[in-house]
């Protein structure tokens, strides 16, 4: 499955805080797929949403 990225959050933000997840909250409510994946590599939480394919539209 593919994904595009929304928003990038810096993994080490203030205790009890959750932008990301607030975020993509957010972006729920306004219709979206969104969900909060960790990036190891980067140290970052990302919000995706699944990215639409000419499969998924038939």
């Amino acid at each position: 499955m593919r994904r595009t990225v929304l928003e990038q959050f810096p993994a080490g933000g203030p205790r009890g805080s959750w932008p990301a997840e607030e975020f993509a909250r957010a972006r729920r409510d306004e219709g979206l797929a969104a969900e909060v994946v960790m990036d190891l590599e980067s140290d970052a939480f990302l919000v995706v949403v699944p990215q639409r394919t000419a499969e998924a539209v038939l």
